[in-house]
């Protein structure tokens, strides 16, 4: 077998069945793999002037992916939190190649062997309430995008899901009647309910009223009526906080996302009082030691 094609094979079998079929890993998961691995070859492309098809195992040793690394620092600006997340994706993968390939062992003993970058845990901004009220007044009521933005930031200010679960969000999901709550499947694929309050109640039976589908579509979806990407719900918290920085100038001084909002869920939850090992249930933190954070 070339080398070449035994790296495309090894590629292959790690997507299906390491990460697939054994580690059974969430769509999520497989995602961010497979955006490591982009970068990566594209990197590969421009360094050495090959397409991936060409490529073989031994030119990807460990002083090639430390120049990824680098590129990925100095080059595309990503944060060292992002640079140990695309270095815990290839040491997955030549963990995988260390027992497909037992003669690349040395090879994959040093990629291993790269270590992740120390950095400073920033403190974890959230919102006040002026803020909140500011941010989902920003959303204009007057159009279709406007009504389902507004809807989403208040479930994401009430709810504390992450981004990847409110855009898995199917109307199903959602149950608007006594007791009324979401279901959403977290990290490691495990399931939990959070309570919604009436208000968010209110907005969600009139957006829903709005825009009847069926069971399984998106809770919000995108003007083609498919589920929104993680870009486009980032884009549009980045957005309407510019909007909303007219009536809340404090913001400015904030870099409102997604996880803000999360957190921002959970200070709410701690201000009135909730224990922290239910705010990690709502959270669904796999850890409650994560919560504290």
């Amino acid at each position: 077998m070339k080398a070449s094609t035994n790296f495309s094979g090894l590629v292959q079998a790690f997507f299906t069945d390491r990460l697939l079929r054994q580690r059974k890993a969430s769509p999520h998961t497989v995602a961010g793999y497979r955006d490591t691995f982009r970068l990566l070859l594209r990197f590969a492309a421009q360094r050495l002037g090959k397409v991936p098809s060409k490529l073989s195992l031994e030119e990807l040793d460990s002083p090639f992916v430390g120049e990824f690394l680098d590129h990925l620092e100095k080059e595309r600006g990503v944060a060292a939190r992002s640079r140990n997340t695309r270095l815990a994706a290839i040491h997955s993968f030549f963990q995988y190649v260390s027992f497909q390939e037992p003669t690349r062992a040395d090879q994959c003993r040093r990629v291993l062997a790269i270590p992740s970058k120390r950095y400073e845990r920033r403190l974890i901004e959230h919102l006040k309430p002026e803020e909140i009220d500011a941010l989902l007044a920003a959303p204009d009521r007057a159009t279709w995008i406007g009504r389902r933005d507004r809807a989403l930031l208040l479930v994401a200010i009430q709810t504390g899901l992450r981004v990847s679960e409110i855009i898995g969000l199917r109307r199903d999901d959602v149950v608007l009647g006594t007791g009324a709550h979401l279901r959403c499947e977290g990290k490691g694929r495990k399931e939990r309910c959070t309570p919604l309050r009436p208000e968010v109640v209110a907005v969600l039976a009139e957006w829903f009223r709005e825009c009847p589908a069926e069971a399984p579509t998106p809770a919000f979806p995108s003007s083609r009526g498919g589920p929104l990407s993680r870009d486009a719900v980032e884009r549009l918290v980045a957005r309407h906080q510019r909007s909303a920085e007219e009536r809340c100038p404090s913001l400015k001084r904030k870099r409102v996302t997604p996880h803000v909002l999360r957190h921002t869920a959970a200070m709410q939850l701690l201000r009135h009082g909730i224990d922290r090992s239910v705010i990690a249930l709502w959270l669904g933190h796999e850890s409650v030691e994560t919560t504290p954070i």
